[in-house]
């Protein structure tokens, strides 16, 4: 557990996939887990939250930018990462070890801290198909990070979407499940 918070704490990392609208969902069921919760969004994924909201339910603000040296943190150290929805663009970037946004550079640190990751990929069908996305996933596979099943977002026959279910990153974090 962090130094810094009486319970657990818990990134999410929210990509920009139409899903993401209901990041609310996890923040709720992490807490009622009895995590703290930081919400870490790339920049694309902004336009898919609702941040007034966000802040309000966690209680912090969003981060999406990096911080000015001597800036205070204002997250205390991870204790567990869960990133959810991921895209196919933040998958390959991260397992390619590029670092150009906050949420990126988070995941590649949090590999090198040893902090627990787990994963809900958010990829239509024909993008979860290319070679490289197949071989990012083996890559961080390799490196210890847990995946949930992948969720398309593609309709179903009746128009409506499968359920996407928040709370397998959680289970995914939780030792012997």
């Amino acid at each position: 557990m962090s130094e810094h918070a009486e319970k657990p704490f818990l990134y999410v990392v929210v990509c920009a996939a139409g899903i993401a609208e209901d990041i609310s969902k996890l923040i709720t069921a992490a807490q009622e887990r009895n995590w703290e919760v930081g919400v870490i969004a790339t920049p694309q994924g902004l336009g898919f939250i609702d941040a007034t909201a966000v802040e309000a339910q966690t209680g912090r603000p969003i981060r999406s930018a990096w911080r000015s040296p001597g800036d205070p943190r204002p997250f205390p150290a991870p204790d567990a990462v869960a990133v959810a929805p991921a895209t196919f663009n933040t998958v390959n970037k991260w397992a390619a070890g590029i670092s150009d946004t906050l949420a990126l550079g988070t995941l590649c640190e949090a590999y090198g801290l040893g902090v627990p990751i787990a994963v809900l990929p958010c990829v239509n069908e024909a993008l979860a198909t290319h070679p490289a996305y197949r071989a990012s996933i083996g890559r961080l596979r390799g490196m210890g990070v847990r995946f949930g099943d992948p969720y398309s977002g593609e309709p179903q026959q009746d128009g409506g979407r499968r359920e996407f279910h928040w709370e397998r990153v959680l289970d995914l974090l939780t030792p012997g499940t």
